[in-house]
């Protein structure tokens, strides 16, 4: 630590007083924020578990099955195929479901807590309204 700190606390970087938000609590502290994070866990592991699962079983059946992948359904187009173009379809239906899903609960509770979040903010005091200046070219006095 050098002999001598330009800051006003003799320490080695200067911070900030009344950095911390001043509102009445910070937002990962709301019920709903945890409620929001806890809905949004829950059907993200269960859209996981499904896309990987189907990808999963595919790759397995694939491996230890080939005679069931390779029996014809439709002229040239075999199990193993109509399964393969199947995990394009579950991808797309998890997306879908995903995005109803937000739209439908996720979002109104993320607007509700942003909004929430709006009102319940005061302004914060200016960084430069806090250090005291001397001179002409603008340095803070020491």
């Amino acid at each position: 630590m050098p002999e001598y700190s330009p800051w006003p606390d003799d320490s080695s970087t200067f911070q900030l007083r009344n950095a911390e938000p001043v509102g009445p609590q910070r937002i990962s502290d709301d019920p709903e924020f945890h409620s929001l994070r806890r809905d949004r866990l829950r059907f993200g592991t269960r859209a996981t578990i499904l896309s990987v699962g189907t990808f999963l079983l595919y790759v397995l059946l694939s491996s230890f099955a080939p005679g069931m992948m390779n029996q014809p359904l439709l002229g040239r187009l075999t199990l193993g195929l109509a399964l393969g173009l199947a995990q394009f379809a579950v991808m797309g239906v998890t997306a879908w479901c995903y995005v109803r899903h937000m739209s439908a609960k996720a979002d109104p509770l993320a607007r509700r807590l942003r909004a929430q979040r709006h009102r319940n903010e005061t302004p914060r005091p200016s960084a430069v309204a806090q250090a005291p200046y001397n001179g002409t070219r603008g340095y803070r006095t020491w």
